[in-house]
């Protein structure tokens, strides 16, 4: 039946197709695609039906064309659940149960995986977080204040994060705490 819809669809999409094809972020779209479809290539299908019934891909989507969204979301409109307020986003980010989703961080690199009811964001008009590489931020994350988060981090679901987080570990709890840190178990305070 989704085949059905796609292709029912094909029309709308249009659009869509046509600011992609002259998007200046192709590669990091593809990228993205690629990070939600777990492979490593895709077909023009994949991309009309993920940008059909997959809210979280399409914000994602009308995020990185830019202001060309403004035009074409009437054909296909955004999920209204899921925002983002940072300048700088890595290519390869996965959003899963977007729902109650705030992002809001002064960059986040590359292949970061982001769950629902996150909010990312500022303690003031202008601390807000950086986040590096590969970060895994599971469901009802809180990340705020000029912090940053280091690369090929683990952040629990309900982690309270207001201070830096070191690389290659995983963190839990309010207040967080370091349960790993470079493969080794440890129990540290942030």
């Amino acid at each position: 039946m989704k085949i059905i819809v796609t292709l029912i669809l094909l029309p709308i999409h249009i659009p869509h197709l046509i600011a992609f094809l002259f998007s200046n972020k192709q590669n990091i779209i593809i990228k993205d695609l690629e990070r939600f479809l777990r492979k490593s290539s895709w077909k023009l299908f994949d991309f009309l039906y993920y940008l059909t019934f997959v809210d979280e891909f399409r914000a994602l989507f009308y995020f990185r064309i830019g202001r060309i969204k403004y035009i074409i979301k009437w054909f296909h409109p955004e999920f209204l659940n899921l925002y983002f307020f940072t300048p700088e986003i890595g290519e390869g980010l996965i959003i899963q149960h977007g729902f109650s989703t705030v992002i809001a961080a002064k960059s986040i690199g590359k292949n970061c995986w982001i769950n629902q009811q996150v909010t990312i964001g500022y303690t003031n008009e202008k601390d807000c977080p950086v986040i590096g590489d590969n970060v895994t931020i599971n469901a009802g994350v809180i990340i705020i204040g000029n912090i940053t988060v280091g690369d090929n981090v683990i952040i629990g679901a309900g982690t309270v994060v207001t201070k830096s987080i070191p690389s290659n570990c995983t963190v839990v709890g309010n207040p967080a705490r370091i349960i790993k840190w470079n493969e080794k178990r440890t129990n540290e305070l942030l």
